[in-house]
């Protein structure tokens, strides 16, 4: 075997050890990818109790109950499945019935989720006020039929 023989079966035996490491890699996190899990895809998924992710969808209308020592309890859905969850803390700003929420915590039982902490989203309509003066001086902001949501 020549010199440059060689260092090519060692390159190709690097890159063929890279490449099961990576393998590896994303078949261990292949359930963590995720950003979150909706009431559907955890019912359909069934994770063991105590597992840790997070979980995401709208607050169902009529659901936030407000308790002692700032404690919430609310119900997540995305219009097929529920999810009750508890959380114990401040909650954001826009946290309300109807709104997008991701939630952080651990999985107490099936339907039943503790949240550590609780995050609530919008939608890419929305144009805090400032950024939306900001663009107007700028002379970027296109005005159109979808108003942003910060604006009245």
């Amino acid at each position: 075997m020549t010199r440059k023989s060689r260092r090519l079966v060692l390159i190709a035996a690097a890159l063929g050890m890279l490449g099961v490491a990576a393998g590896l890699v994303l078949f261990a996190m292949r359930d963590n990818i995720v950003f979150f899990y909706g009431p559907s895809e955890l019912a359909d998924k069934k994770p063991s109790p105590g597992s840790r992710l997070r979980i995401g969808g709208l607050i169902k209308e009529g659901s936030v109950v407000r308790g002692d020592n700032l404690k919430v309890d609310f119900v997540v859905t995305d219009g097929k499945s529920d999810v009750a969850v508890v959380y114990v803390g401040q909650t954001p700003d826009l946290f309300r019935e109807g709104q997008g929420v991701v939630a952080e915590g651990v999985l107490v039982s099936p339907g039943r989720f503790r949240a550590d902490s609780v995050l609530a989203k919008h939608d890419e309509k929305y144009m805090p006020r400032e950024v939306a003066d900001a663009l107007k001086k700028q002379g970027v902001w296109n005005e159109g039929a979808d108003k942003p949501a910060g604006k009245p």
